[in-house]
């Protein structure tokens, strides 16, 4: 019998939880490859990360006893699935929702912003995430903080590998989405074209989406969207209140978001990590893993690499765009990147025109988010 792999870190230890940045930077030059019962191999090197990214013969999504749609899929199973999504995040549909991301985003922007300050995350950032989330889907707004719920409660069971809680919040969702569709049918032809509606006129293979299948994909959608958006528009927040100089540049110039959005989510990545499973025995960084093993890709070290990115904490709109793993890279690129960049600058755009200035406040300081969410749990901003 082989003897057990030791342990390099505790990814939930305090010092990890206290600053998930400083944890994981500090990992990636002294033990860049590590072992960890929990997360099994932690990949932190911009190099190492690219490397599964681009090569998912060897580094499987298959990741769980559940099937993820398309997330948890490898080609050629994947790609049928990819084919179908990918069109919802095109340039038309993009187009469409433009208008209605404006609506919301200006709307929560003149109805907060009149105060002299400002809990961002709860009272903007989360309130953004969740009417975007429904008015792209199609849902109505009275199942926002059921959402919210549900995204809180499904991080801590992620937290605490709690299987029998994951399974039971997995149902939990899979049980709002049939009533979704449920009032779909019921409406027959007068019933409204929306995403959700069109999902379920897909099909893979010569036959329609199975309601399991429409419910994996929309959960996918769902947990990426709510935390992570809401994620960002408080990193990115933070980051201007920070440096008022990089503040109003963007408000000189709003046509920058797009790619000063990227960069500064570069220095704080709103989504710490993601995982995947080997195929055959491979090598990284001096390390032989053996086929079957869980590993974890940490993004937020990986796209701080100095060996990547000169001076990786500094701003700088000159880096080369390709190398940035915000989105990910390979078949498994996310494919509501163009969706999640347009509502990142259209509610920055907003913040930014419907206020005078971001500052922090000296004595209510930001609160950091724990694993498994980055970015900030409180963002206490005063609005000059």
């Amino acid at each position: 019998m082989s003897e057990p792999t030791k342990q390099d870190w505790d990814p939930r230890s305090d010092a990890v939880l206290r600053d998930q940045r400083a944890a994981y930077d500090a990992m990636r030059e002294a033990c860049p490859v590590a072992h960890s019962d929990y997360a099994g191999w932690s990949l932190f090197r911009h190099a190492d990360v690219s490397r599964v990214l681009l090569d998912h013969q060897s580094f499987s999504n298959r990741v769980s006893r559940h099937v993820s749609v398309p997330n948890g899929m490898d080609p050629p199973d994947h790609t049928p699935y990819r084919k179908i999504i990918e069109p919802y995040f095109g340039p038309a549909h993009m187009a469409e929702f433009e208008p209605i991301c404006r609506e919301i985003a200006d709307d929560l922007a003149r109805s907060t912003l009149h105060q002299d300050a400002i809990e961002l995350m709860s009272e903007f950032a989360q309130p953004f995430a969740l009417r975007i989330q429904c008015a792209f889907m199609g849902w109505p707004l009275s199942l926002q903080e059921t959402l919210l719920s549900w995204a809180n409660r499904n991080a801590q069971a992620t937290l605490t590998r709690d299987r029998v809680a994951l399974g039971q919040l997995a149902e939990e969702f899979d049980c709002l989405i049939a009533e979704q569709l449920r009032v779909r049918r019921q409406a027959g032809t007068s019933a409204d074209e929306d995403v959700t509606s069109a999902l379920m006129h897909e099909q893979v293979d010569g036959r329609p989406l199975t309601d399991q299948e429409i419910a994996s994909i929309l959960r996918n959608w769902t947990v990426g969207e709510v935390g992570t958006i809401a994620a960002s528009v408080g990193i990115l927040a933070q980051f201007l209140a920070a440096n008022p100089d990089v503040q109003q540049q963007l408000r000189a110039d709003p046509e920058l978001l797009w790619q000063a959005n990227d960069e500064i989510l570069r220095i704080h990545g709103p989504l710490v990590d993601n995982r995947r499973r080997t195929t055959c025995p491979v090598e990284l960084g001096g390390r032989r893993i053996e086929a079957g093993q869980p590993i974890t890709i940490n993004w937020v070290a990986a796209n701080r690499d100095p060996a990547v990115f000169v001076e990786p904490e500094r701003f700088s709109l000159d880096r080369d765009p390709s190398l940035n793993l915000l989105y990910g890279a390979g078949v498994h690129v996310c494919p509501g990147a163009p969706l999640a960049r347009m509502e990142l600058v259209i509610i920055m755009r907003s913040l930014l025109q419907l206020s005078r200035e971001l500052q922090l406040i000296a004595d209510q300081p930001a609160v950091l988010a724990t694993y498994p969410t980055s970015g900030y749990a409180s963002l206490p901003l005063r609005l000059r």
